[in-house]
């Protein structure tokens, strides 16, 4: 898939948002992302998780385990897995911290590439990735579906995407006037507890 044809999914789903939105990162934007509309139709989802696999098959080869963080992160995740052959893993906050739990392990000597569903600042994606550090296996690298960063996001890894944006985030306490004149809304998950 091109970048437009991915863009196009998003736009016919209805998740290409515009308004006031808090992201997970906590910074302020104009555009909202919201793949669940994406997410919630297992066609149009199959297309754009089919194209990332062939992404990650090119740039990685063989992968093991996809791993992704919840809550964003498991549909792709299983879906990219799926076409890679790959097993589907994710990782839960526990006590603030992303962690393996529900049994799933990697294995020693395992090919593993985390896969995100949009990354912006990349901290939830660095979060996954730091937690990976506690298991054996190779990381290779991380995917999403929409780098919004514009390729600036420094994940310490290799990120590949189907399409980077360079849609601009902003402090709280540095809104341009037309967006501070907006009400925000939170539709991000970051927030979301595990127990």
């Amino acid at each position: 898939m091109t970048p437009n044809e991915v863009l196009e999914e998003f736009r016919s789903a209805g998740a290409l948002l515009e308004g006031h939105f808090i992201l997970s990162s906590g910074l302020h934007s104009p555009v909202f992302l919201q793949k669940m509309f994406v997410f919630q139709d297992p066609a149009r989802t199959e297309r754009v998780c089919r194209a990332l696999a062939g992404k990650i098959r090119d740039r990685f080869g063989a992968v093991d385990y996809i791993v992704s963080p919840a809550v964003g992160g498991i549909v792709p995740g299983y879906e990219t897995a799926r076409h890679l052959g790959a097993k589907a893993i994710f990782v839960e906050r526990e006590n603030g911290v992303f962690v393996l739990r529900r049994g799933f392990t990697i294995l020693e000597g395992a090919r593993v590439v985390m896969v995100e569903d949009i990354v912006t600042t990349g901290l939830s994606s660095r979060e996954c990735l730091a937690s990976l550090q506690e298991h054996p296996g190779t990381t290779l690298g991380a995917a999403c579906l929409i780098d919004r960063s514009g390729g600036k996001a420094d994940l310490g890894v290799p990120l590949v995407s189907l399409v980077q944006l360079d849609i601009p985030a902003y402090a709280p306490d540095q809104l341009p006037p037309e967006l501070a004149s907006i009400p925000a809304i939170k539709p991000g998950s970051r927030s979301l507890k595990s127990k």
